[in-house]
């Protein structure tokens, strides 16, 4: 049996693979709820719940994507600032 986390991942995973958004479409999610089999394996789990918490951990791993991005930029703009600092303007 496969953990819900794990549906939850895999799902948003999927989901933003295919589509390229963070903003969840009912319609998909409804359909990956019932193929994937998550809605056999979790019978008390209803699709709006598991549209929740799939909406979160979307949210979760864009937030975390974008703290990524953001960090890789300081580390390429630290170099530069530095060398603008230790230039010396010509007379």
């Amino acid at each position: 049996m496969t953990k819900l986390s794990e549906y939850i991942e895999i799902a948003a995973a999927a989901y933003f693979y295919e589509i390229g958004e963070t903003d969840l479409e009912a319609r998909w999610l409804a359909e990956f709820f019932q193929d994937s089999g998550v809605q056999d394996e979790y019978p008390h789990l209803d699709v709006v719940n598991f549209f929740n918490l799939v909406q979160k951990q979307l949210n979760k791993d864009a937030a975390r994507a974008a703290q990524e991005a953001r960090m890789q930029v300081r580390k390429i703009m630290r170099p530069l600032k530095q060398q603008r600092k230790t230039r010396t303007p010509k007379l």
